[in-house]
């Protein structure tokens, strides 16, 4: 960031390289850094397919785990994330970004989470649960 001294984020990177053996990235200070600022927001997307019946939620996951090679579906990770922990990030870049597009709260997420379904850990999202087995679709 424009407060880390450049020899400091240096010394932390090269640590990080060679004497724990992590691979370092560097990232400008955006919501989420690389990951879950590329992450969330798709899992925001999948949502709203699911809010305007544009696919079920078994075709959009199964579409990205078969179409884009990912180990696991948008909705599926949602779950197994934790709906509840997915609102409270969203919302926090929504009210701190309000005119970024990709930052949307969709209506299933709000209506699952009032309800108390927040996937993996109670047993129901987007899926049925059982501990950390996923059934079908709700």
């Amino acid at each position: 960031t424009d407060y880390t001294d450049s020899a400091v984020f240096d010394k932390v990177y090269h640590w990080v390289e060679n004497d724990i053996k992590k691979v370092p990235v560097r990232c400008g200070d955006t919501p989420g850094f690389i990951v879950n600022r590329l992450l969330v927001p798709s899992l925001m997307q999948a949502m709203s397919m699911v809010d305007r019946d544009d696919a079920s939620v078994k075709d959009i996951d199964l579409s990205m785990k078969l179409g884009a090679g990912h180990p696991m579906g948008p909705l599926h990770l949602a779950d197994y994330i934790g709906l509840d922990t997915c609102l409270f990030i969203v919302e926090g870049w929504v009210e701190k970004f309000p005119n970024e597009p990709a930052f949307i709260i969709p209506k299933c997420l709000k209506e699952k989470v009032d309800a108390g379904d927040l996937g993996r850990k109670t047993g129901k999202g987007f899926y049925v649960w059982d501990g950390e087995k996923r059934g079908d679709p709700v």
